[in-house]
């Protein structure tokens, strides 16, 4: 089995290795520094691993793995294009850096890209490929819808709230895995529950993103905290916080600092901090429970068991 070390090493020389066309190279530079910020390379991780547990051999999974990882960052492209975000991972965003048009045109090339190298999948396994990756790609679109109309809304149910994220975060980190596997040549009944495992850990790490919007470290989390907060977000924390106590008496004229710690303590003395944790606990226990029916050996199975603690723990 390979590392974690080394599966980085295989992505970043993938990205490395990305052959851009060179017709209008302006197109692509916001590409290269989009994709040259780092991140977690959760996605094309999740590929390979996904892949190692049924081959030995996961140099057919790499190019995708990084096709998915450039979908990926085209969709925080147009998603810091649209929040009017003026920064991600520590950097101005590409709509800032250029402009919006410039920012949604080389977002669209890195969709074209990301399919182009996705569609590098193995013969054996090319179709079944496409039709994941096409389906994830239109259930993230929903996703972002129910999110934009989420703002517009004042009841919106705990329920709904855990649609949305699935559809924008969770069906990613599903089609990551299911992908690796059938590169993998993995069944496909352990196809599909890596792919439920993908879910339920994408749950996990949406609901703890919400709680380190008001409880992370601003030096590593990359975003500033409270942002969620000053936007009037409909986050898990606010909806349960809602649900059981009327809004603080705070006003933005108060001072933004001001105005996110009383949320934060809204959200402590409401009881929706501690269902929070409570939620992210049990999504990746389900995760765990995911992995379990899977007919591979624990041993194999340790480096998604450990990623699956890590997520839950992270502070970034």
């Amino acid at each position: 089995m390979y590392t974690s070390e080394e599966l980085s090493k295989l992505i970043q020389q993938g990205i490395a290795d990305i052959d851009y066309p060179t017709l209008a190279p302006h197109l692509y530079d916001p590409v290269r520094y989009t994709l040259e910020t780092g991140g977690k390379r959760l996605r094309p991780t999740l590929v390979l691993m996904a892949a190692n547990l049924f081959s030995d051999d996961i140099r057919p999974a790499i190019t995708p793995a990084v096709g998915l990882e450039m979908y990926h960052n085209f969709t925080l492209l147009h998603d810091d294009v649209m929040d009017k975000a003026p920064d991600r991972r520590g950097r101005a965003t590409v709509h800032v850096k250029w402009n919006d048009n410039t920012a949604i045109l080389s977002g669209d090339a890195m969709q074209a890209l990301a399919y182009r190298m996705i569609a590098e999948a193995p013969a054996h396994c090319l179709k079944a490929v496409i039709d994941l990756f096409n389906t994830t790609n239109i259930e993230i679109g929903e996703g972002q819808q129910l999110d934009m109309e989420f703002e517009t809304r004042n009841d919106v149910s705990a329920e709904e709230y855990i649609e949305m994220i699935r559809l924008k975060t969770s069906v990613l980190l599903g089609c990551a895995l299911k992908m690796g596997a059938l590169i993998g040549k993995a069944d496909e009944k352990s196809a599909q529950t890596l792919y439920d495992f993908g879910i339920d850990l994408g749950l996990a790490f949406q609901l703890q993103d919400d709680w380190l919007d008001c409880w992370g470290d601003p030096r590593t989390f990359g975003k500033r905290i409270g942002g969620d907060i000053l936007c009037a977000k409909k986050t898990y924390l606010r909806i349960q916080a809602e649900k059981n106590a009327p809004l603080p008496n705070v006003t933005l004229a108060d001072g933004e600092d001001a105005y996110i710690e009383a949320f934060k303590n809204y959200y402590v003395t409401s009881g929706a901090e501690k269902a929070c944790r409570e939620a992210i606990a049990s999504y990746a226990q389900k995760a765990k429970d995911d992995l379990a029916r899977l007919p591979i050996p624990a041993e194999k199975l340790a480096v998604l068991t450990a990623l699956t603690d890590k997520l839950e723990n992270r502070n970034r």
